[in-house]
């Protein structure tokens, strides 16, 4: 458990934003790997392709299950993309929730400030 007593408490505003850097971060990290695993993809259809018309099959069968591998792969890092900007945009209500709060408490405030004058 990490207690430090002096470190500053962080506002809701910059958590979001760094929140948002991470999670955008970690987005750009998947597509990076989506995309290059989209490459080694089409490098493997083309080589079953080139065994196909050699006439190997067992060559042939096993680049096949490495392909389904590899597009099981590409469908599971799609969906940690889908939850991480899930993510992100539950943040982002989470804040918009704070603030609105924030602004209703201000308001609270005024108006029975204004209630204490007319009374």
């Amino acid at each position: 458990m990490n207690l430090n007593i002096f470190k500053k408490k962080t506002s809701p505003k910059d958590a979001l934003r760094t929140s948002k850097r991470e999670m955008a971060v970690a987005t750009r990290g998947i597509e990076r790997e989506i995309a290059s695993l989209q490459m080694e993809e089409k490098k493997l259809v083309a080589e079953i392709k080139k065994t196909a018309k050699t006439g190997n099959e067992a060559a042939t069968k096993i680049l096949a299950r490495q392909l389904v591998r590899l597009r099981q792969q590409i469908t599971n890092l799609q969906g940690s993309r889908a939850q991480i900007r899930g993510m992100t945009t539950h943040t982002q209500a989470l804040y918009a929730n704070t603030s609105i709060s924030t602004g209703m408490k201000g308001a609270t405030i005024a108006m029975s400030a204004m209630n204490k004058v007319y009374i």
